[in-house]
């Protein structure tokens, strides 16, 4: 038994354990490379994306993305600092993708260091909100909207409202316009509206994202409007749907381009889109010829490069930017459009949209697979 004497059991130990050591960590290493189970969600998880833009469809955009994330998509940290503030973002390379709600003109793309595409999202309408006592069925129509506006028409008693209005008692009360004071698509939606049923309007002020109001008081967001108008007895003020819905704040009813007067709704914006869409899908549906369409009603877009291998980008950035914005443009997140007070995009756009993002590349290889 001498050879058994012989035997080191302290060195065998170790060696035993080093070795067990050694098998926990590999097994652990292929655990992690495996995802904990694989999945794309789940490696997306990992991947923190930075957008900003449009506060007109921000309520949509938060639930949207939290959704997302909790399903295992990417951290998306949005900022709500206007349609102007999103393109400047973009233009200058610091967010992953943009919103807006005005497209972008020929003069404003070629000013981007890339190409840029447009992604419909969803529907939304531009709604006139007022805070007026006792007036909860109030109607205009697009003269009665320039004079207002334009600081023309200064009492909510003035015969012109009335005559729109039979049988409506009107306060004695000094009319108070809000506006955005930020560069705003919510703006541009409804001074591209206006610009087309009023001469005079387009002469004065036009269309644009910030404009030089003649009269009122401005605020910044479509939140600090909506905050102003719900605030302040006289008020009256273009807001998104959605806030004015959730604030409940009236809403006036406005005449469309068939003399009818249209109430804001889901299938009111809904009708507004039944168009043809561009295969760039710029294209405004304010004024719709549609008898049933509320006449004040836009798409709003998401914008990235066509290329997003810029900056500091990563491909992993790449895939979860345009894994994001194709599900936005499908059904589950359309389902959650809609629960929040935006209409769903019509077939023809979400199908415009996913052929847009299969053109999305990273060094010149498409994303998508």
């Amino acid at each position: 038994m001498d050879w058994f004497k012989n035997i080191n059991f302290t060195t065998i130990l170790a060696k035993m354990k080093n070795s067990i050591i050694l098998l926990v960590a590999a097994a652990a290493l292929v655990l992690v490379s495996c995802g904990g189970g694989g999945s794309t969600a789940g490696k997306q998880k990992q991947v923190t994306l930075s957008a900003a833009g449009a506060t007109f469809p921000q309520p949509f955009y938060n639930l949207a993305f939290k959704k997302y994330n909790e399903a295992g998509g990417p951290l998306i940290n949005y900022g709500g600092i206007g349609s102007g503030g999103g393109i400047k973002s973009l233009r200058d390379q610091i967010v992953d993708f943009a919103a807006t709600d005005a497209y972008l003109s020929d003069a404003e793309l070629a000013e981007m260091p890339g190409e840029v595409v447009h992604i419909p999202t969803c529907i939304g309408a531009v709604v006139i909100a007022y805070n007026l006592p006792g007036v909860t069925d109030l109607k205009l129509t697009p003269e009665l909207l320039e004079g207002i506006f334009l600081g023309n028409i200064k009492k909510w008693n003035d015969p012109k409202i009335l005559a729109a209005n039979p049988g409506l008692v009107m306060p004695d009360m000094e009319i108070t316009v809000v506006y955005r004071s930020d560069g705003s698509g919510t703006t541009y939606i409804f001074s591209d509206y206006m610009s087309k049923v009023s001469p005079v309007w387009n002469a004065q002020l036009g269309t644009g994202k910030a404009l030089n109001w003649p009269a009122g008081i401005g605020a910044k967001g479509n939140p600090g409007v909506a905050g102003t108008i719900s605030q302040s007895q006289g008020s009256v003020g273009y807001i998104g749907y959605e806030y004015a819905f959730a604030q409940k704040i009236p809403m006036a009813k406005v005449m469309n381009s068939s003399g009818s007067y249209i109430e804001p709704t889901l299938e009111s914006f809904s009708a507004a889109a039944a168009s043809e869409m561009p295969a760039d899908t710029r294209v405004m549906i304010t004024n719709s010829s549609n008898p049933a369409a509320y006449p004040i009603t836009s798409f709003t877009w998401i914008i990235l490069y066509k290329d997003l291998a810029y900056g500091n980008h990563t491909r992993e950035a790449a895939e979860a930017t345009v894994n994001t914005v194709k599900w936005l443009t499908g059904g589950e997140a359309q389902a959650i459009a809609t629960s929040v007070h935006y209409a769903a995009l019509p077939q023809n756009a979400a199908l415009q949209a996913a052929t847009l993002l299969q053109g999305i590349t990273y060094q010149g290889e498409t994303v998508l697979k």
